[in-house]
């Protein structure tokens, strides 16, 4: 593991521990004995027993949503990555704190509390609410030529990204949705994508904010040409932890901290999109029994997307062909979770309805 990484993240990574399996045998008994035919509320029965796990068979009723939006730039955007100059990120920002953007909309409609968390955006705000104030560095530097981010830059955005998670626990939250924004990030996405997975450039390099065919390949070479930099011919296995530090961002390596303290803290964690999940797939990487605490909340237009949810083994719940971000498509899932978890916990079963089963 890479270097001088603190011990906020030495002391997470083992007490993300697997679900205890008696849960899992539990919920399923349970739901098989509620007032339908076996099977027949379909993945709902699998996210229920899921929820049931992580939380240790102690579900409480509303459960307390929280959405997490990490900001920052990339030091990447000078290389022409984006069809959005680099101000957009702070413009966005501000946009998400005065209650207009995509992400604002659904947290209020959902009830979930809403927080940014500024860990490297190239600006200083004012005070706010919803705004949390945890800046690294205003911005990261371009992958293109150096690494994104020093050791030490990465323990701190990962430090606060695990401090964040530490704080929606004792805010007794239980399900939290992990987003993003930064102009530039989805190239970064990209690049941790090709580190991991070792797919092609080609296949796994979107659009992005929109951009034509001509922006796409020259995004194409610059994640090639940067992943070849810091990796060679990635014939040999890599550190994911230099993986993040190289070619990610400072709001992916706080999202990988937040994923993994989510995870220690026994919370259900719902990822967006590619950022997210690239965030997510550094995080599984590590330690992989997180897998067991995510919930992909949709699949992206995004290519590589698909191939980040394959990495780590998720099924998206929705396909909407979103690419917004923001953490949308995951707070978008939230409603359908904790229907699943309220049939689990409020349907009848056979005996207390009185109805007779298959068998009788």
């Amino acid at each position: 593991m890479t270097q001088n990484i603190s011990t906020t993240l030495s002391t997470t990574i083992p007490s993300i521990t697997s679900c205890n399996p008696k849960y899992l045998v539990e919920a399923r008994r349970h739901l098989d004995d509620l007032t339908k035919p076996i099977g027949s509320l379909g993945r709902l029965e699998n996210i229920a027993a899921q929820v049931f796990s992580i939380l240790g068979g102690d579900i409480k009723f509303p459960m307390h949503r929280g959405a997490y939006i990490f900001a920052a730039d990339h030091g990447v955007t000078e290389e022409g990555v984006s069809a959005y100059p680099r101000e957009v990120t702070v413009q966005m920002a501000y946009n998400i704190l005065q209650g207009g953007a995509g992400i604002s909309v659904l947290a209020r409609f959902h009830h979930a509390e809403l927080t940014l968390v500024d860990v490297g955006v190239d600006t200083e705000f004012d005070s706010a609410g919803g705004l949390c104030r945890a800046k690294v560095r205003r911005g990261s530097r371009n992958m293109h030529l150096e690494a994104a981010m020093t050791h030490e830059e990465l323990s701190a955005a990962l430090d606060v990204g695990i401090r964040m998670a530490n704080e929606a626990k004792d805010k007794g939250m239980t399900l939290v949705s992990v987003g993003e924004l930064g102009i530039g990030n989805t190239t970064a996405a990209s690049a941790i994508a090709v580190a991991l997975t070792k797919k092609s450039s080609d296949i796994l390099t979107g659009p992005g904010t929109g951009l034509d065919s001509a922006g796409r390949n020259r995004k194409r070479q610059i994640i090639e040409e940067s992943v070849k930099l810091h990796f060679g011919d990635l014939k040999d296995s890599i550190d994911p932890l230099e993986v993040l530090r190289c070619v990610g961002g400072l709001e992916i390596a706080a999202m990988t901290g937040f994923i993994l303290g989510a995870a220690a803290n026994q919370m259900v964690v719902i990822c967006d999109g590619v950022i997210s999940t690239a965030a997510a797939a550094v995080a599984y990487a590590i330690a992989p029994n997180v897998r067991e605490y995510l919930i992909a909340g949709h699949c992206s237009e995004e290519p590589g997307h698909q191939y980040l949810l394959q990495y780590i083994g998720l099924t998206p719940i929705l396909g909407l062909g979103m690419r917004l971000g923001e953490g949308t498509g995951a707070v978008l899932a939230m409603p359908i979770i904790e229907s699943a978890v309220r049939l689990f916990a409020e349907m009848a079963t056979f005996s207390s309805a009185g109805v007779s089963t298959a068998t009788e």
